[in-house]
């Protein structure tokens, strides 16, 4: 039997982690993507307010599947802020409006709307599944998205199609620029 010299191993290593990188970028991939219609879904605001994404037709959605644990999450906290305070009361060519709608993940209510007062999110669509009892990524909403990981946003159009699926929120800006209405 041959023996393996060290370059057989590299081989073997490079090739085991390039196989690991494609299927897990497989597996993270939400269940929807660009072009697609955005599945409607029913929410508990954190002020115990219920409403559907459907309510929302006519406006260009921002979705943010984030938690309040969720480092990356809390980091982008002052781009979306300025973001919806740029956009939030702002006409369109072809929309209502621009509202964004955050999608909790997580295991405890208390700390989400803590996490909420403390870093300013100011919209009024501040989502907790009703059907979650915070069971953290195995929710209906985040089940229905194939949401695997935070943060993950989807930009909606009007009629709720879904833009962009983690488009970078310069992006998002430069997009809403385009169709503002002066």
């Amino acid at each position: 039997m041959k023996k393996w010299n060290p370059i057989n191993y590299i081989i073997l290593f490079v090739v085991a982690a390039g196989l690991f990188t494609v299927g897990k970028q497989f597996y993270l991939k939400p269940n929807v993507g660009d072009g697609e219609k955005a599945p409607d879904f029913v929410a508990v605001s954190d002020k115990n307010l219920g409403f559907k994404l459907s309510d929302l037709k006519g406006k260009y959605v921002l979705l943010d599947f984030w938690g309040s644990w969720c480092g990356p999450c809390i980091g982008e906290s002052p781009a979306l802020i300025a973001l919806y305070e740029k956009y939030g009361t702002s006409k369109f060519k072809d929309a209502d409006g621009f509202t964004i709608v955050s999608i909790a993940v997580e295991k405890d209510r208390r700390r989400w709307v803590n996490a909420i007062e403390r870093l300013g999110h100011n919209w009024p669509y501040q989502a907790i599944d009703p059907v979650s009892n915070f069971k953290f990524f195995d929710s209906p909403i985040a089940n229905d998205y194939g949401v695997k990981q935070l943060p993950t946003k989807f930009l909606l159009d009007p009629d709720r199609n879904i833009i962009a699926v983690n488009m970078p929120l310069e992006e998002v800006d430069k997009f809403l620029a385009e169709r503002f209405e002066n």
